[in-house]
């Protein structure tokens, strides 16, 4: 064993993937960064396209809903549509930023959840969100969403704090 980095070389017992790990003291990838990453960026990119499509009020999206729920979306005030795209687009930074392994995920991820908070509030206790939109499922998928943001949390702050994330 060398004594000026204590790094075993391969002749030594140690293999390269050990050595890499060691001499750069950044943990490995775990396999499962790589699968959350991608789904969750998936899942919040149809968050991201609902978000665009109500906001540019697209037509053809916008004829799935009843015009009670259309007047609902437009008359949302302005800190409800930034809560929203705070939410939305944090989503999806922080899914993009897990698999670049930056720790700043776990902060974009807290602002997503604060985000969610914001919209989550409006709709269903400051206006009549769960009745216009069709009762107690726009709740429970809401509950799934914030459910999955929590979790993203979590997991890029663990992440971080073993050192995968930099």
């Amino acid at each position: 064993m060398s004594e000026e980095n204590d790094v075993m070389t391969e002749e030594e017992g140690g293999t390269s993937e050990e050595n890499a790990t060691i001499e750069d003291n950044t943990p490995k990838t775990p396999k499962h960064l790589w699968v959350v990453g991608g789904v969750t960026l998936l899942w919040n990119a149809v968050g991201a396209f609902d978000y665009l499509m109500t906001q540019t009020q697209n037509q053809a999206y916008m004829e799935q809903f009843s015009p009670e729920q259309l007047e609902f979306f437009y008359s949302f005030p302005f800190w409800v549509n930034s809560s929203w795209a705070i939410a939305v687009w944090g989503s999806v930074l922080g899914s993009a930023l897990l698999l670049a392994r930056k720790s700043l995920a776990v902060y974009v991820f807290m602002a997503s959840l604060i985000g969610m908070g914001g919209t989550f509030i409006h709709n269903f206790f400051l206006a009549n969100g769960m009745e216009i939109m069709g009762g107690v499922g726009p709740l429970v998928f809401t509950g799934v969403i914030i459910v999955v943001a929590v979790g993203l949390y979590m997991y890029s702050d663990r992440m971080k704090k073993a050192g995968v994330l930099t």
